[in-house]
């Protein structure tokens, strides 16, 4: 392990100015970080939440319609991709690691989609559960010169009966002994529950295996007990109680919810300001922005906890974990739509040692 040199692409990993002193921070070098990317392959992760067919219209705008005051796009092309937690398990197998999902469909054409993406990557989709009353969530976004024009989302959003939570809590109950990582992506469309929440903490507990949380604001109390949490700066100001967009917020924030929650390691992201992270005793530390150029923040998240769960699940600390994930973001932000990246991108983007 070395100190970080202000010259290193990774970037200086520092102090928060209201900690306990700002100082460069110890993380391990791009020879040591390239060495966990390596064993990416034999992380096996677990990915459960809401699966969430992405659909994007390419088009373009030429005039103003006259009926109302908006844009009319001329439809050149529409595609699918995997979003939600689909997207999480997506981002993990174009890493190179092992993946399974565990989420709801609906009957119906968009959960067939769906099915269709994810069989390009899995002959097994034992985990996913088809909800007769449920429509598959499905947000379609207008895009036109490489600008989102607008989103429209079917959903529903109520809880899942306790027959199909049961269900999923059986898969996850089957598949432990070979996971590394446990993955909750929540997305608020109904899978996650206070109850399903208690059962995966209590399994990930009981087998000592990393359990990482991508939460929503109405859900924070559902996350008690889980390793690190993963909210953004206004999802964690606003779950905190917390008001402004400074350091000293984010600080109070990540304090907050980590004393609620009792969690190891709160991570917020904070955009172009970068990650922030929040461990026992008062130990916290600040991650520079790697983006070089955003065009499109979809599904960022996604890749950040994707990446997070690979690297503890090759024996990454959480602080240099936080390091590979804030690189990955700062690729994807830079494709337009739900993106992924390959690790070596990743690797790439550490720099030379």
């Amino acid at each position: 392990m070395g100190s970080i040199r202000q010259s290193n692409p990774i970037g200086k990993v520092t102090r928060p100015a209201s900690g306990p002193g700002s100082q460069v921070g110890t993380v391990a070098s791009p020879k040591v970080l390239r060495q966990y990317i390596a064993r990416f392959p034999q992380a096996s992760v677990l990915v459960i939440g809401d699966l969430i067919l992405d659909h994007y219209i390419w088009g373009r705008v030429s005039r103003i319609s006259p009926e109302a005051p908006v844009p009319v796009v001329h439809v050149d092309s529409e595609s699918f991709k995997l979003g939600g937690a689909a997207n999480v398990f997506n981002n993990i197998l174009a890493l190179g690691g092992k993946a399974d999902l565990c989420g709801v469909i609906g009957s119906d054409e968009s959960g067939r989609m769906l099915l269709k993406e994810l069989g390009t990557t899995r002959a097994a989709r034992g985990g996913v559960v088809i909800d007769q009353d449920r429509p598959t969530t499905r947000k379609s976004r207008v895009i036109a010169h490489n600008q989102q024009i607008v989103r429209y989302d079917v959903e529903r959003r109520a809880e899942l009966k306790p027959a199909m939570q049961r269900r999923i809590l059986r898969y996850v109950e089957s598949r432990l002994r070979e996971l590394s990582c446990l993955v909750v992506s929540d997305y608020a469309k109904g899978v996650v529950s206070a109850t399903l929440m208690s059962e995966i903490t209590r399994l990930a507990t009981t087998r000592g295996i990393p359990l990482v949380v991508d939460p929503k604001v109405e859900h924070f109390s559902y996350y008690k007990g889980a390793t690190i949490i993963t909210p953004n700066h206004l999802e964690a100001t606003q779950a905190a109680g917390v008001h402004g967009d400074d350091d000293q917020a984010n600080n109070e924030a990540g304090a907050i919810i980590r004393q609620r929650l009792g969690c190891q390691v709160v991570l917020i992201t904070r955009g172009e300001k970068g990650m922030s992270l929040y461990e026992g005793e008062g130990a916290s530390w600040h991650i520079p922005t790697q983006a070089r150029q955003v065009f499109d923040v979809t599904g960022a998240g996604d890749t950040v906890i994707g990446t997070l769960a690979l690297a503890l699940s090759t024996g990454a600390s959480v602080k240099d974990a936080a390091i590979l994930a804030n690189h990955a973001a700062g690729i994807v932000v830079g494709m337009v739509g739900t993106a992924t990246l390959s690790s070596q991108q990743l690797s790439e983007a550490l720099g030379n040692d």
